[in-house]
């Protein structure tokens, strides 16, 4: 049974249902990439299967609530909010680029928004493609407020070790210990991504004189990271075997990291913003947000 979230005119948003993740995937593929070309950027997926994958495993994860915007009876659009920790992420969202002007882009929003409120969330945050002016402005409308750039950074993969760094898989009982550290650096934890990332065999830490100064859920897009120092990212980056498309997210004002994947011959693929509504803290340690934040 769908659950009507809110309706415009001729477009009604309801939560997504698994029978939804096709179509919403190709919308996904498609609207990234229609963007894309108008910019002069490389495609942020490079096929529609690419997208509508991930787009399925948001649909069907218990912890993460999809809406998908009709009009006339047909999906143009989708959007989620990631609900798996204290600080809630919004996206991707998508829209039919036949569709534009319509304002399903600000109905999907308002719905997951208003999501965030009903649950009582202390903050939500979303990455936005800089180069896309028109929902930079529509983020910022609805109150969201720019807190830093990101540069997605991708390449070969650097692959090797560095002395005195010992990095590993993740163990259930290393949980306490990311988790400590995460709120140290953030003022709140990702517990709900660390446990998952720790089960499917994704998450690495990295130990240096015994202790644990970091830890990954894996370096690329999707996935966040966090460490006590430069050395200690550099060495989780260092173990990664593989980066994806597009790359991980390195923070700009972070000069010294950036250079340093500059140095190692990683380019940047495009850059995002941060944006945010509620609880923000300036992180205060190395960091590496996920595309939800």
């Amino acid at each position: 049974m769908h659950t009507l979230v809110r309706q415009g005119v001729g477009v009604v948003v309801r939560e997504a249902v698994d029978g939804d993740w096709q179509v919403a995937g190709r919308i996904c593929y498609e609207a990234f990439a229609t963007l894309a070309d108008e910019h002069g950027f490389p495609h942020d997926f490079p096929t529609v299967e690419a997208a509508s994958q991930p787009i399925r495993w948001l649909i069907n994860h218990p912890r993460i609530h999809s809406v998908v915007a009709e009009l006339d009876g047909r999906v143009v659009g989708s959007n989620f909010l990631d609900e798996r920790g204290v600080i809630s992420a919004v996206g991707p969202i998508s829209v039919d680029p036949s569709v534009q002007d319509q304002h399903v882009g600000r109905l999907l929003m308002d719905a997951v928004l208003e999501r965030a409120h009903a649950r009582r969330a202390p903050g939500v945050r979303l990455l936005q493609i800089a180069y896309h002016n028109r929902s930079l402005s529509l983020y910022a409308k609805l109150g969201m407020e720019v807190r830093g750039s990101f540069a997605a950074m991708h390449g070969t993969p650097i692959r090797q070790s560095i002395p005195g760094y010992e990095v590993r898989p993740a163990t259930v009982d290393d949980e306490y210990a990311c988790n400590s550290l995460c709120l140290r650096i953030h003022g709140h934890t990702r517990d709900g991504e660390l446990h998952e990332a720790i089960e499917t065999g994704d998450a690495r830490v990295v130990e240096r004189l015994g202790r644990i100064t970091g830890y990954t859920t894996k370096i690329n897009y999707f996935a966040h990271s966090v460490a006590e120092t430069n050395d200690d990212m550099r060495a989780l980056i260092c173990e990664a075997r593989d980066f994806g498309t597009p790359g991980f997210l390195v923070p700009l004002a972070n000069n010294d990291l950036f250079r340093w994947c500059l140095d190692r011959g990683l380019r940047v693929f495009f850059v995002l913003n941060m944006m945010t509504i509620g609880l923000y803290q300036e992180p205060e340690g190395a960091y590496m947000p996920s595309v939800g934040y």
